[in-house]
This record gives structure tokens, C-alpha cells and sequence, in this order.
């Protein structure tokens, strides 16, 4: 029986061992900045079920699209969100007995996610063959700077003790969800040195058919502490760096693991390794108290224009902000080439790819939470994106602009055919965006310029997608799936049609707030207008009015 969550307004807090729970609260305790995260996993080796996932934004593999049949548009590639370089490993030893949750008896446990200052906490005392040890362990990717992930870790034994900890960057990492057992990364570079307690690594995902560029990513570690370092090593994909310490019944060996990660999205891939040491070095220099200060200042600041209060109830309290920082832990608005992965940086389901979501869902809270500027962040986005969008309308024989329903580059890359070519209400929830974000913001500058591109592109594709029913003399949209998916192939889905009308009025209302000359250069109309006026006008609706209800 899954353990209960005790209610707490600002902590998500696990209160006792258990194995069967593991990846249940290694999901709940996940962090993130925004630029990268990772699950609530523990540091030190388990030999227990376990997913340790490290995930960096912008930073996926197009993995091969297998069929028996193919469609006219069908995607070549669908993405994968894959588990990078493992930053928090570190593998224990008290007298040269290897600490394990998996393998020894645990008699006390806590594991502490504080949502207010975006820390992990956990303390858990093991039973081991010389005594008791106790583990306080506490780590956070930074909010205040974001390559930087922060690590303090305690091991205490209740005897005189010789601890030893061997600190550790691994690229030997792979993905649960890969097709046939795929390894995804390449090492290039590792090194390691024990005199100054650090190591790097650089690894490079292995090519791919699609000439999507390869991703290179660079991790590198300086390890401070009251421990002292007696050995260092790397290999292809792996550099470590062992620190020891001999300690008094009830003394405390303490190592700081300060990671740097740096990736071609930002720099030169010939740059990384230095970028990456440099960062590392610059850490230490700082201090973890220093750097943890300035990480909960940062979530201090989101806070002050994030938080819903709930008074009375803790249970709802917890859930509202749990839901909101995921949020802000998923995406800062900081970086527009990003979006919003439907699980964030907690595992790899869906594959941290941009999904309909985002404008349907999200962009409202993040328009109120964290303000217009990210939400205009987000249609950037979209508007990058859109010479991807008119080529996917192009590969069905459509005119205008198809928004795809999964992507991480504007190309479609969702490999099940009723929603590929069928769910196309994700065109309408984007222009409802832009819709939300000028009526919220009044910026018409944006609505007149990038925004009437979208628009436009959009409303092409409805009025190019629609067939004219002569009988009844209205607009139709045959094959569709609405968006509760519970039908596929769907004849005239009424939430469908009115999205589609909807788009066709609300360019129309953009143009007239158009500056002269810009529908020139977009190539409108007023013969094109009139049609989408026509088409909107016409739509058809379907109703079951024996029962009282539109038809989905």
C-alpha cells in the first residue's frame, strides 16, 4: 500500500523507508531551474528499484519513426527527453562496507522536498555490519545560477570509522523508454584530479538520420568539504575523484559535490570542458552557503508572485503549490528556444516535448505567475516555429499553417496517426494564446506584428481544411479527434468546428487592427477575408437537441 503524504503546507515529506515507494517519491521530489533538473533519487548506490534521471532542457534525440504503413505527412522521428550525465553520484563506504538502502536494514528515514526554498533534503540511518551510520544528505539545482547544481552530504557513524567517498560524473547513463536498448550519448572527453578534488566530462549524443544537430554536454565537479582526496581516475564516459576521512564514534565527514554543466545550445562545443571547470572552480570559490543563499533568495522572488494561499486547509495548500512549483521548476521564461514538457524534469514519459498543453493549460497560470514577459516567451516560441508549422500543412496538401501536436523543433514528431492528423484543435488553442495574452497584457504592438503571422497561418489552414456541404449549405471538418480523445475519425466534432470559426473571426478582428501595408506583405485579401467570413458564418454545429447536447 502506497504511503500517505502528510499534509504540509510548504513540504512534500516522506516519513519512513519504503522500497515499493521509490520511484513514487523519487517523481514527487524532483527539482528543476528551468535549464535542467532531476528525480528525487539518492545520491550514494541502491541496489533497489530505482530511476536516477538527469534532464536538461533544449536537449533530446529524434528517435526513428517504425511503421508497417506510412501516411502522406507522416512523421520520419518522434523525441526523446534523454537521461543525461549522472551530476549527484557519489558512492559511500564506512570501514569498506558500501552504504546501500537497498541491500541493509534502514531504521530511520526522511526525505524532504522544501517547495518554498526548491532544496531536497534526506536523513536515513543504516545498519551496517560495525554499527549504525547516519546519511544527511541535501542538494539543489540552482535558481539564482542556473548550470550550477549544489550537493552536501553528511555520514556520521556511531564508531570510530574510516568514511570514504568516491564523488563521480557518469555518461554511461540510458533511457528506460529507448527502442531496443539505445544508448543515446558518446564520451569524448573525462578527466579526473585528486589534488584538486575535480573531474570532467564532455559526452555527445550519437548521430542521427534526421541531421538534427548532435548535442554536446559538459559536466565538471570541484569537491570540498572536511574529507581529503586520495584518488582520482577517468575512462571513457566516467571520472571520479575518492575522498576519506577517519572519524570519532558520533563524528561527521561532510563533502560538497559543486557541478557546473555547460552545453552547445550556449557555447562552442570546443569551449565546453573549460566553461564547465571554470563554473565548477567559481562555485567552490563562492562556498555552498553562499550559493544556497542565493538560490533561495531567487525562489523567494518567484514566490512573491506565484503563491495562491489557501487558509484552512493544508492538504489543498500542499497540492496548490506542489502544482506550482513544478511549474516554475519546469519553466522560467528565460530561454524562448524551450517549452513546457508535460512531466517536466521528473522522467521520461512524453519525452519532454512540447505538447498543445502548454497554450491550452499552462500559459494562462504562467501569464498570471510569473507574468506577461514569460508569457510572451512562449508565443516567441511558437512564432520561431512556424515555418515548421506551414510545412507540416504542406506535407498533407493543406494550405496555411498546422501546429504540431508533439514537438521539440516545430516538426511533428507524434507517431500515432489519430492524433497526427487528426487532433488539429491544437491550432486553435494557440491562437487562443495570443488571444489570452493581449486581452490580459493590451500589448496590440505584438497581436499587429508576430502575432497576426500565427494568425494568419492558421486561419489558411482552417479555411483550406473545411469542405462546403451543398445540401445543407454549411462548413464541415470530417475526420477529426476532439480533444477529450475519447473518439477518433470523427465526422464534425462540435468543439472542433467552433475552434475553427473561432480562429477565422479572431484573424479577421487582428487585421482590421493591422497597420496599413501589412496585409499586403502577408498576401491577404479581401476576397480571402470574405471566405474566411463565409466559412465561419456557416459552420456547422452538430446537436442532439432530443437530449439537449452538442454532439462531440
Amino acid at each position: 500500500m502506497r504511503q500517505k503524504l502528510t499534509p504540509d503546507p510548504w513540504t512534500i515529506v516522506q516519513d519512513s523507508f519504503s522500497r515499493e515507494d521509490q520511484r513514487f517519491f523519487e517523481s514527487l521530489t524532483s527539482l528543476g531551474n528551468g535549464a535542467m533538473g532531476m528525480r528525487g533519487s539518492f545520491e550514494e548506490d541502491y541496489s533497489g528499484d530505482t530511476l536516477r534521471g538527469t534532464y536538461i532542457g533544449g536537449v533530446w534525440f529524434p528517435d526513428r519513426t517504425r511503421v508497417g504503413w506510412w501516411k502522406n505527412g507522416y512523421p520520419e522521428y518522434f523525441g526523446k527527453q534523454i537521461n543525461a550525465m549522472d551530476l549527484i553520484g557519489l558512492s559511500v563506504s564506512v570501514n569498506g562496507e558500501t552504504l546501500d538502502a537497498g541491500a541493509m536494514e534502514v531504521v530511520d528515514f526522511r526525505r524532504e522536498l522544501d517547495m518554498r526554498e526548491g532544496v531536497l533534503r534526506r536523513g536515513m540511518t543504516l545498519v551496517t555490519a560495525s554499527g549504525e551510520v547516519t546519511i544527511r544528505a541535501e542538494r539543489f539545482v540552482s535558481m539564482d545560477d542556473t548550470p550550477l547544481l549544489c550537493l552536501r552530504y553528511r555520514v556520521t557513524p556511531s564508531f570510530p570509522a574510516r568514511v570514504a567517498v568516491t564523488a563521480y560524473l557518469d555518461g554511461e547513463v540510458r533511457n528506460e523508454d529507448s527502442n531496443y536498448d539505445e544508448r543515446f550519448w558518446e564520451g569524448l572527453e573525462s578527466d579526473a584530479r585528486g589534488d584538486e578534488a575535480c573531474a570532467h566530462l564532455v559526452s555527445r549524443t550519437k548521430e542521427n538520420p534526421f541531421g538534427t544537430p548532435r548535442f554536446t554536454v559538459a559536466g565538471a565537479f570541484r569537491a570540498g568539504g572536511n574529507m581529503a582526496a586520495t584518488g582520482s581516475g577517468a575512462r571513457t564516459g566516467y571520472a571520479f575523484v575518492t575522498l576519506e576521512k577517519e572519524v570519532a564514534a558520533g563524528e561527521t565527514a561532510l563533502v560538497d559535490k559543486l557541478v557546473c554543466v555547460a552545453t552547445d545550445r550556449d557555447h562552442p562545443a570546443e569551449s565546453l570542458s573549460d566553461i564547465a571547470r571554470a563554473g565548477a572552480a567559481r562555485a567552490r570559490d563562492a562556498g555552498y552557503e553562499a550559493l544556497l543563499e542565493n538560490h533561495v533568495r531567487a525562489w523567494a522572488r518567484k514566490w512573491e508572485h506565484a503563491d495562491v494561499r489557501i487558509e484552512g486547509d493544508d492538504a489543498a495548500q500542499q497540492g496548490i503549490r506542489f502544482s506550482l512549483f513544478h511549474l516554475l521548476c519546469t519553466y522560467t521564461g528565460d530561454d524562448p528556444r524551450l517549452n513546457i514538457g508535460p512531466k517536466g524534469f521528473t522522467g521520461e514519459k512524453y519525452g519532454g516535448a512540447t505538447y498543445w498543453d502548454t497554450e491550452a493549460f499552462c500559459f494562462p497560470v504562467y501569464m498570471a505567475i510569473s507574468g506577461e514577459d514569460t508569457a510572451r516567451q512562449l508565443l516567441l516560441y511558437r512564432h520561431r516555429q512556424l515555418p515548421g508549422a506551414y510545412e507540416n500543412a504542406r506535407r498533407l496538401g493543406l494550405p496555411g499553417a498546422l501546429y504540431p501536436m508533439v514537438t521539440f523543433d516545430g516538426t511533428e514528431c507524434h507517431n500515432e496517426w489519430e492524433i497526427t492528423f487528426m487532433e488539429l484543435h491544437r491550432n486553435g488553442a494557440i491562437a487562443h494564446a495570443i488571444f489570452n495574452y493581449v486581452t490580459y497584457s493590451g500589448d496590440e504592438a505584438y497581436l499587429v506584428n508576430k502575432g497576426l503571422d500565427v494568425l494568419c497561418g492558421i486561419a489558411r489552414f482552417w479555411a483550406g481544411r473545411v469542405h462546403f456541404h451543398a445540401g445543407l449549405g454549411r462548413y464541415m471538418l470530417h475526420g477529426v479527434t476532439g480533444p477529450n480523445e475519447y473518439e477518433n475519425n470523427v465526422n464534425n466534432n462540435w468543439y472542433t468546428n467552433r475552434i475553427a470559426a473561432w480562429c477565422l473571426d479572431w484573424f479577421r478582428e487582428a487585421c482590421e487592427k493591422a497597420p496599413p501595408g501589412r496585409l499586403a506583405d502577408l498576401g491577404v485579401t479581401a476576397e480571402e477575408l470574405a471566405r474566411m467570413g463565409d466559412v465561419s458564418g456557416r459552420m456547422y454545429y452538430p446537436e442532439d437537441t432530443e437530449r439537449g447536447v452538442f454532439v462531440q
